[in-house]
């Protein structure tokens, strides 16, 4: 994959449903202060993402977001690291195709009225489910074949999903933005400061940049990954941030004086930008959004397809999971049982969550449980492996590692109770499989015993921010007995020292052998 295919791929990635649907509710939420948590969710993702592009550039493997813990930390660590991010890349797939269906089931045109049955009260019905099917396995076979194929697909269709948000923004400020919305009922801040930390998770803030990774996750499959893994991140991210922003500013401005009635709580659009299109009566806009609604998903959920079929595949590499998942066909040279096995659970996933909303809440707190390992990570293997050969090198990593990992946690918390102890449980549910494997090895139960030290900082900050989220403020579903702002304090001296555990603990293990042949690869 050469670099413009590789920032093609990753913006077709990012700008998905996030940008249907993610304004609308952040501006429920937070009010005109949502285009701070825009850019706060662009800081937190940003700096994790720094500490990624040192990792990825060192070792250029496909999946490799499932493997780096492991290198510092031995096989425990990193199967529940992978298992986690495998997680929250499974969940992506049948959200897009969630949010296609969603907007479907709004289209205003009399032949489309049989849409309709696809959605009840917010969420997707029998009928809708087999439409989200349709969906999964549609972006699993474009797939399925080849990453050249895929590839073509996906710089075609970014051009289109780049488009329509820039024409969107401009149509709307242009059109009907209203500045006295910025300061309307209650003015810019109405639901106060915490609300523009709630909104990062609540409102899929975090979920709309986590696609940063398409890039980690296609490894070796990268023309010159020593440079274009840097660059291919760092300018997709650019954009992507620009446009979110811009699309909230637009979203802000062209709210109707009438739906504001009720404050900005009150505002609760189904299809929220192609709505506010039909209030103005840009109805030329309306349809080109609702065509955009089934493009932008659908670019998106290809382009997981490819990254998540790719991390189930690298945890096998341990032995911890069936080894035929990680099979690659020799003709196309993709991982097919593994993108068959995310689709069957893509749709089990639907049939449990079955709307936009709550996808997005799961799908942004387990992946910033697999992103804490990462700061702890390329610190350890900075005292582990010095001589190795870093193409990246993040200045100041003292600080910023840790940085990083405090946003990480704090964004954790966001997320308020219960999601947090819910997808811990999820979580956790991945030992069963990593225990049943390991006992099985002849010297299974000692090595068992030896990568625990190496998980147990996880262990621990997850304990932690249960209980933060238990006694913490109300406006992050806690009992209130550590107030706002002050359980920001607790959450992040904990996880500070969670952290510092987590560096420690790094030990030696048989992965650290394979991260050195990986690193051999590379050219500086």
């Amino acid at each position: 994959m050469s670099l413009f295919s590789l920032v093609m791929l990753t913006l077709s990635a990012i700008i998905g449903s996030g940008w249907l649907f993610g304004a609308g509710m952040a501006a429920q939420i937070a009010g005109p202060a949502a285009i701070l948590s825009w850019i706060l969710g662009a800081v937190v993702i940003g700096l994790i993402a720094l500490n990624y592009i040192e990792l990825g550039t060192m070792f250029p493997t496909s999946g490799g977001m499932s493997q780096y813990a492991s290198f510092s930390h031995g096989p425990l660590l990193g199967f529940v690291a992978g298992w986690a991010n495998w997680l929250s890349l499974l969940t992506i797939i049948p959200i897009e195709a969630v949010a296609a269906v969603q907007y479907m089931s709004s289209w205003p045109w009399a032949w489309a009225n049989w849409t309709r049955g696809f959605l009840h009260a917010g969420n997707v019905t029998n009928l809708g489910l087999v439409i989200v099917f349709l969906f999964i396995l549609a972006f699993t076979l474009l797939n399925f074949w080849s990453v050249k194929l895929l590839t073509r697909f996906t710089s075609f269709i970014s051009i289109f999903k780049l488009g329509v948000p820039t024409l969107t923004i401009l149509v709307l400020v242009l059109t009907g933005f209203e500045p006295q919305n910025f300061a309307a009922k209650a003015g810019f801040m109405p639901g106060g400061s915490a609300s523009i930390f709630a909104a990062t998770t609540a409102a899929g803030i975090i979920f709309s940049y986590n696609a940063f990774q398409t890039t980690i996750n296609m490894g070796n499959e990268i023309e010159h990954p020593e440079r274009n893994i840097f660059w291919g991140i760092v300018i997709a991210f650019g954009i992507s941030t620009v446009i979110y922003t811009l699309l909230q500013v637009a979203f802000i401005g062209a709210v109707p004086a009438s739906a504001l009635t009720h404050g900005w709580s009150g505002v609760n659009f189904e299809s929220p930008f192609a709505d506010i299109a039909i209030l103005l009566n840009l109805n030329w806009l309306s349809t080109l959004l609702y065509l955009d609604a089934f493009v932008s998903p659908f670019g998106t959920g290809v382009s997981f397809v490819a990254t998540t079929s790719r991390a189930l595949a690298a945890m096998t590499g341990t032995k911890h999971m069936p080894t035929k998942l990680g099979e690659v066909n020799r003709k196309y040279q993709t991982p097919r049982r593994a993108m068959i096995v995310n689709l069957v659970l893509g749709v089990v996933l639907v049939a449990g969550f079955r709307n936009w909303s709550a996808l997005s809440n799961v799908i942004s707190t387990s992946t910033l449980i697999a992103y804490l390992t990462g700061p702890v990570t390329v610190m350890s293997l900075r005292h582990q492996a010095p001589d190795f050969t870093r193409p990246f090198r993040l200045r100041h990593l003292n600080w910023w590692a840790p940085l990083a990992y405090g946003l990480a946690s704090l964004a954790i918390y966001w997320a308020k109770w219960p999601t947090t102890v819910e997808v811990f449980g999820v979580t956790a549910l991945g030992l069963i499989f990593y225990v049943y494997y390991e006992v099985r090895r002849p010297e299974g139960w000692p090595q068992l015993r030896a990568s625990l030290r190496g998980g147990r900082w996880l262990l621990a900050e997850m304990i932690w921010l249960t209980l933060m989220s238990v006694v913490g403020s109300h406006q992050f579903g806690g009992a209130g007995w550590l107030p706002y702002p002050l359980d920001f304090v607790g959450v992040l001296l904990g996880s500070w020292g969670c952290y510092a555990l987590g560096v420690h603990d790094a030990y030696r293990s048989e992965s650290l052998n394979v991260a050195a042949e990986l690193n051999q690869r590379v050219t500086e």
